[in-house]
């Protein structure tokens, strides 16, 4: 462990007087469990002058220089002493490093208005502590200030621990390794805005001398990789954006092999194929609506999704999108809606970039800042990964698909974490034990 790297904060140019940000780094651990908690707290101390307390629960793991980092926040409980808070899951990795020993401050704060919360008390404990107890646990809260300033003080509330279960999450791996399929689905951007295919500008240009262009090159990087995880090798895939023949009607969505009754194609070979036939086939045009194609994909993860969660089943199939597009979206809030329906399916997006256009949509449903949301309704989980194709292009192949497919194992093992779904025997199909 190197020592903590620290950055003077500056603002339009000053560089004093804005304060530090201290960056700390370690190597996590390849062990995770899922620990479940339902905490309450009794005789909180009253912090409101004209009501009792809005308390609220932060963990912090210690770091290894004897600092603390928020890891978990609980929600707010208004005007009460004695809240008892929501369930919740955690991770072992980002409680404590997956390290037993490791103290974890609890600290009970009172919310406020203004944003500066009211600071009841704090505890500090080890998951190794709490593997041993016997339930409830009882942790008294404690504020140094008052404790100094009062003989009689005894503590500021009791915390209780209700409910605690542990279990090992299992890794991507092991649901790959227990037969786990990921199924690939190809979408491609045929709208108007990529340039007339006839012209080397195109993006959507086949060249003679076999050069491949952007899409072929993104489809290529991501589909052998990912085909390696499918037995079948049969990938549905689906054009939109463009009139189709024979009487070139406008569609949203379309099957790339144009005029087969069915999406799927043999290999990213099979899928390069029907790519080059529809270049020449379709004619571009637009808008360029993303929601037909995420929805029919979300339908596929649907069906998988209602067999197996009611019943705690093993999931046998995982839906990979992967959606290259130009630029701007015209249906964005129909899309961001599609995405977040799809946040609690077993789904990814991939969105490559292909082009020099405006990606600010694309970077939005990335929502790496916080869980995409339109209005009150918020997505589950993020699904989406955006990788703008300019920044590889110059790069080998499988550089662009260690990017675009890096959060892949995440969202993968988060989908199965939510619904506490067990790892299938490649042998039988049954649980993993």
């Amino acid at each position: 462990m190197k020592s903590p790297l620290e950055l003077n904060l500056n603002y339009q140019g000053k560089k004093t007087g804005f304060g530090k940000i201290k960056i700390t780094a370690e190597e996590v651990s390849a062990v995770d469990e899922r620990i479940d908690m339902t905490w309450a707290g009794t005789k909180l101390d009253k912090m409101d002058f004209f009501g009792k307390s809005d308390p609220f629960l932060e963990f912090a793991r210690e770091n290894p220089d004897g600092s603390f980092s928020v890891v978990h926040r609980t929600e707010v409980i208004k005007n009460t002493l004695n809240p008892r808070w929501q369930p919740f899951s955690v991770g072992s990795q980002q409680l404590c490093n997956s390290d037993d020993r490791r103290r974890i401050r609890i600290t009970c704060q009172d919310w406020n208005k203004s944003g500066e919360a009211d600071f009841i008390g704090c505890c500090d404990v080890k998951v190794a502590d709490l593997r041993k107890a016997s339930l409830p646990v009882d942790l008294e809260l404690v504020n140094s200030a008052k404790a100094k300033k009062k003989k009689s003080y005894r503590n500021s509330g009791v915390l209780h621990l209700q409910h605690l279960d542990i279990t090992k999450k299992p890794t991507f791996l092991e649901y790959v390794s227990g037969g786990l399929e990921l199924n690939f689905v190809v979408g491609v951007d045929f709208t108007g805005s990529n340039g007339d295919r006839r012209k080397p500008t195109s993006l959507h240009y086949l060249s003679p001398t076999g050069n491949m262009n952007e899409y072929q090159q993104a489809l290529w990087a991501v589909g052998s990789v990912c085909e390696q995880y499918d037995t079948d090798k049969m990938f549905p895939a689906y054009g939109f954006g463009a009139k189709v023949p024979p009487n070139f009607e406008f569609s949203n969505i379309f099957n790339l092999s144009v005029g087969s009754p069915t999406p799927e194609c043999h290999g990213v070979a099979g899928i390069q194929a029907a790519y080059q036939q529809a270049c020449s086939q379709v004619q571009l045009w637009g808008p360029t609506n993303a929601a037909p194609i995420i929805n029919a994909v979300a339908t596929l993860a649907e069906e998988e999704h209602r067999r197996i969660v009611s019943q705690k089943l093993p999931c046998r199939t995982y839906q990979i999108l992967l959606l290259m597009t130009d630029g701007i979206l015209t249906d964005m809030d129909n899309t961001k809606l599609a995405v977040i329906k799809a946040s609690r399916l077993p789904m990814s997006i991939i969105i490559v970039g292909v082009g020099k256009a405006d990606f600010s949509d694309m970077e939005e449903l990335d929502a790496d800042d916080g869980l995409l949301r339109i209005g009150n309704v918020v997505a589950m989980r993020d699904i989406v990964q955006f990788v703008p194709f300019s920044q590889f292009a110059m790069q080998p192949p499988e550089v662009l698909a260690k990017e675009v497919l890096a959060e892949v194992p995440t969202q993968v093992v988060e989908y199965m974490y939510n619904y506490g779904l067990p790892v299938m025997s490649a042998v039988a199909g049954a649980p993993h034990r």
